[in-house]
């Protein structure tokens, strides 16, 4: 719980606060109340799971009435210039464990506010209850908007919101003649119809980003009610009108229940059974096959790269199996070309398949499924697929994706950006990786020796990929080991070589097989923590090179330029923990200084950007306020894998 006292709106509307449904959908805004991004919304829907994401309803406004004629609100908003109302003065604390709630006093007068959703569904639902000893009149206004979340809505005579009461708690809401309708129900009150726009609300948080910031809402009228001293009401908005039926406070208790069994019971660190539940929110259920992983809130879907990096903590090593098999099966269902999809678009169009490493990705997710769960009926009813996927790499595939004579995996043509250090601006390419780039070539080589163990499961005599494996052990060797004691980011061979230093090269250490002897991965060791390590993950690139860019904001061009030259990546915290403890061979010490690392992002984890979430980056310069999005699942999963290896003591 965070306490205030005399709070300030910038502290209160930098923190925000997210809760989502398991099929893509969310409720999400500031603990100011104040919504500062195009992507809050009081019910984010998701219409084709977990993608077609709605903003459907914005907020609620909300203010009591003490005495007979004192109407204090308790809603804030921003307006260009101004602020207003300043409801975040009457908050006095706010905690997101186990949901959402916030606590007002007014003239010793105290009510709560609690947010969630109903799992599995596009139903957000608000609790306000009287924490006081004496009667509070409430006046609850809903602001409604109709558009996709990556768009803003203006008062428009095409929205004319037409309503109609289906029972006296009911309110059947189309935004437009023949759209979808939206329900609302209240358990307690009088509705009072009165159509009006608010208009010009300011999203501070898009202002920063360079895009546009205002917005206009409507709303259709006013509820009204009196609670009596510990008295509560709730307020439902609904995609769905059977959503409506039954007990909030047993929808309640139902998903504090949910919460509650997604940690062992044997778990008593406090961090790791918060990050257990924070790591819930990335797991979904797709609305034609399988589930997946949102890769990140508020504005990604699923994608390849990420859901195969993150699942290694957010499913495999939380013992999770039939759900890592579904995620593993979902993606391969797909496999094109000798590739996984990078992602899945979000109105269902065909899958993308620009992404030269999340398929060699998924044989270190098998590995670590097969070391997780001791159990080979998924590998080998899947094996033949890996030999189609290295058999496509050897005879190429999109992309220029080949294998080079010297057994290194090349990819890149024209434009392309195959790799996770992606950003493009328009025709311009920011971090152009062609070639054979570092990380791409320490999975290649575990790849190989992942398929290599396989084989040697299921098949007697040696694998067809046994020699090759060494041939791609030694090339790497050969054309990424420099003579300043680190590794090389992107190769040609004998034609083209990339030593910045990046932190790619961590990879090399804390995949399962490494191509590096204990000297030389010990010297990239000692190079990646001088040069790239932060508490809060590694830098993109070497703060002393003429590219490195010390701050991640601004306009699209001026974030997307500094993404991947210096910005600070916190899912490269948990390879930086897994190469150390590989190299202290997982000791009690080793195990304890991580521990200790980990101390800067718990502490951004509980108090900063969105509670109970990590960001996705960080500033290269001063890593302090999060940047990008709020709640990243390889963030969250990378630490996750780290604190739940067998071996973490």
């Amino acid at each position: 719980m965070i306490t205030f006292s005399n709070s300030s709106f910038k502290e209160t509307s930098s923190k925000e606060w997210l809760y989502t449904n398991g099929i893509g959908g969310y409720t999400a805004s500031t603990v100011s109340g104040a919504n500062t991004r195009r992507y809050h919304g009081l019910l984010v829907a998701s219409l084709n799971p977990p993608t077609d994401r709605q903003v459907l309803v914005s907020k609620v406004l909300e203010s009591i009435v003490i005495g007979t004629e004192e109407r204090v609100e308790l809603s804030t908003n921003q307006y260009i210039g101004a602020v207003h109302p300043e409801g975040f003065q009457y908050l006095v604390s706010f905690e997101r464990n186990p949901l959402p709630k916030a606590i007002f006093e007014v003239q010793g007068s105290r009510l709560s506010k609690t947010v969630f959703m109903q799992y599995g569904s596009n139903t957000a639902v608000v609790e306000y209850k009287n924490l006081g000893d004496q009667a509070i009149q409430l006046q609850l206004q809903p602001l409604f908007v109709t558009r996709d979340y990556h768009s803003l809505f203006q008062e428009n005579s095409y929205f004319d919101y037409y309503h109609e009461m289906l029972f006296d708690d009911v309110i059947k809401i189309h935004p437009h003649y023949g759209s979808a309708p939206l329900f609302m129900r209240f358990t307690k009150g009088t509705f009072t119809a009165q159509h009006d726009w608010y208009r010009s609300f300011q999203y501070e948080r898009e202002a920063y980003r360079g895009l546009d910031d205002q917005e206009d809402a409507h709303s259709i009228g006013q509820i009204a009610l009196t609670l009596a001293p510990q008295e509560r009401v709730f307020l439902v908005f609904s995609t769905e009108q059977s959503a409506l039926d039954g007990q909030p406070q047993d929808w309640k208790q139902a998903e504090i229940e949910r919460l509650t069994k997604l940690v062992p019971e044997n778990t008593t660190d406090t961090f790791l059974r918060d990050l257990l539940v924070s790591g819930d929110q990335f797991l979904v259920r797709r609305k034609s096959e399988g589930n997946t992983i949102i890769a990140g809130y508020h504005w990604f879907t699923d994608w390849g790269r990420d859901t195969m990096i993150a699942m290694r903590g957010l499913t495999i090593a939380q013992g999770k199996q039939e759900l890592s098999a579904s995620i593993i099966r979902t993606f391969l269902e797909h496999l094109d070309g000798g590739m996984i999809p990078n992602r899945f678009p979000d109105q269902g169009e065909t899958p993308e398949y620009n992404t030269i490493d999340a398929t060699l990705w998924l044989f270190v997710v098998l590995l670590e499924y097969y070391e997780q769960f001791d159990n080979l009926n998924l590998i080998e009813t899947v094996f033949p697929k890996l030999q189609e996927i290295i058999e496509a790499h050897l005879k190429g595939t999109r992309y220029n994706i080949h294998v080079t004579e010297e057994g290194l995996l090349y990819g890149g043509e024209d434009l392309s950006q195959l790799t996770w250090m992606d950003a493009k601006v328009g025709d311009f390419v920011v971090t152009p990786r062609h070639g054979c780039p570092v990380e791409i070539n320490a999975l290649w080589y575990n790849a190989l020796e992942i398929y290599n163990l396989f084989h040697s499961k299921f098949n007697s005599g040696e694998s067809p990929y046994e020699s090759l494996a060494e041939k791609v052990k030694t090339a790497f060797q050969q054309y990424f080991v420099n003579d300043k004691g680190y590794l090389n980011d992107v190769v040609i061979p004998n034609h083209y070589t990339d030593d910045a230093i990046r932190p790619n090269q961590i990879y090399a250490i804390s995949l399962p097989f490494s191509p590096l002897s204990e000297e030389v991965a010990a010297n990239v060791f000692k190079v990646v923590e001088e040069e790239l390590y932060t508490g809060l993950g590694l830098r993109s690139l070497a703060k002393g090179d003429s590219d490195f860019k010390p701050t991640y904001g601004g306009n699209p061009w001026e974030r997307d330029t500094a993404y991947h030259q210096g910005t600070v990546w916190a899912f490269l915290w948990g390879e930086y923990a897994l190469a150390y403890l590989k190299q202290h061979h997982f000791s009690k010490e080793a195990c304890q200084v991580i521990k200790e690392k980990s101390k800067a992002l718990q502490e951004h984890f509980y108090q900063s950007d969105c509670l109970y979430g990590i960001s996705e980056v960080f500033d290269g310069e001063v890593p302090d306020a999060g940047r990008g999005c709020v709640q990243q699942a390889w963030s969250i999963g990378m630490m996750l894998r780290v604190f739940l290896d067998r071996n973490f003591q």
